[in-house]
């Protein structure tokens, strides 16, 4: 029943975007502009603009009693408006501060696309760009997120930030508070769906991706008062090999074969100093046995998540530009919602809750310093998937987590 739902939903957002996509302009109250990446728009034709963002932390693993810090990424955002038609959006990020063989840091374009202006309601984007998908894949500043670490519903389900090539429509409605996109990208490479990670290890990010397989994502934005709520999905295939080596695994090669659904609706509640939220997303993958089979990944054919927050700053009616901001929030998460004949060991250290409890500084709107606490819980590892290497695992864990954050 819930892959059920979660595929009607996919496919229902994805196909019927295009029909409320025909009315134009409405225009909702504008945000506020934290990075001059925001100001490309409204600057002169044949400007470029110098951007960025980046955040550092501090961890503490109560149950290892061991430390960490890291300066998780840097971002440089360069672009350029060409004329009041065409933009250049690129960005250039560092993770983990350096890249050196055997080190876990990366080098990637997190962006880089081209965006056409149609209309002052709409517009298209060409390349590799961050798709509709969630809250904080498009609004993953550290400065618009609450807590020291992105939310573990959208690392582990939803993996932000999730960048892939394509081509993608954007526009508002102009009789009702509506706003929708629709993009067509290439596909996911299930050969590197891995267990405890979903998904996440299957996007191409731009590297080199194979468009034998393609996907479609979409999204409807609804504003109204002080509510925001959203429905998004993804219909992607996920095996992109000629039909000689498809049909050897059992795989099917189609554009959409091998499908993944993944369906997502958020509320989002903004009254002066108070913000709420709450999201929910599953996604399905029908052939997950098939997939198993071929590249013994062990993962589950059905992955839920969902989280609540609330929110409170302290300084809104003192000050203008300068926030403090308590919080707490609520996520849980099953990577084994539901499962097949291929998954098995059932692994319960992959249903998880965190609870967290922070609070963030911010003396003005690009900077942010944070604290949180954030509790873990999960169910009993299973036997047959430790080795005599592996540290024994406690189900309840406490992470304290101290950070900062910029953006420019």
């Amino acid at each position: 029943m819930t892959k059920f739902i979660a595929s009607s939903i996919a496919s229902f957002i994805v196909f019927l975007t295009p029909v409320l996509s025909q009315n134009s302009i409405f225009k909702t109250k504008e945000a506020q502009i934290i990075s001059n990446e925001d100001s490309l728009l409204t600057n002169k034709d044949n400007q470029t603009v110098i951007s960025g963002y980046g955040s550092a932390f501090y961890q503490h693993n109560k149950n290892t009693e061991q430390a960490n810090m890291n300066l998780e990424r840097a971002v440089l955002f360069v672009g350029h408006k060409f004329n009041n038609k065409i933009s250049l959006f690129t960005e250039m990020e560092v993770e983990n501060a350096k890249v050196e063989g055997g080190n876990n840091g990366e080098l990637a374009f997190e962006q880089a696309y081209l965006r056409f202006n149609f209309t002052p309601s709409s517009y298209l984007v060409a390349g590799l760009f961050v798709p509709r998908i969630g809250i904080i894949n498009e609004n993953h500043l550290p400065v618009n997120f609450n807590g020291v670490e992105r939310t573990m519903v959208e690392q582990i389900i939803i993996p932000a930030t999730w960048r892939e090539l394509g081509v993608g429509y954007y526009g508002y409605s102009k009789r009702l508070p509506l706003h929708y996109s629709i993009a067509l990208l290439n596909g996911l490479n299930s050969a590197d769906f891995a267990h405890g990670n979903g998904i996440r290890e299957g996007r191409y990010e731009g590297n080199n991706a194979n468009a034998t397989s393609l996907a479609l994502t979409s999204s409807i934005q609804y504003n109204v008062s002080d509510f925001k709520f959203q429905v998004s999905g993804y219909i992607g295939g996920s095996a992109g090999l000629t039909k000689k080596d498809a049909d050897s695994l059992h795989l099917n090669n189609s554009v959409f074969g091998s499908t993944v659904y993944l369906g997502e609706a958020n509320i989002q509640y903004n009254h002066n100093a108070f913000n709420a939220k709450l999201l929910g997303t599953y996604i399905s993958i029908p052939d997950v046995d098939k997939i198993n089979n071929a590249y013994n990944n062990n993962i589950a054919s059905g992955m839920l998540g969902t989280y609540a927050e609330l929110s409170y700053d302290w300084l809104f009616k003192k000050h203008k530009t300068e926030q403090l901001i308590s919080f707490v929030r609520y996520e849980f998460i099953d990577l084994n919602s539901s499962i097949s004949s291929s998954n098995t060991n059932y692994d319960g250290t992959l249903k998880q809750s965190h609870f967290l409890l922070g609070v963030g500084y911010l003396p003005i709107p690009n900077v942010v310093i944070k604290a949180d606490i954030r509790i873990q819980n999960t169910g009993d590892q299973n036997p047959l998937l430790s080795t005599s290497n592996t540290l024994p695992y406690s189900a309840n864990n406490q992470f304290i987590n101290i950070g900062i954050g910029y953006s420019f």
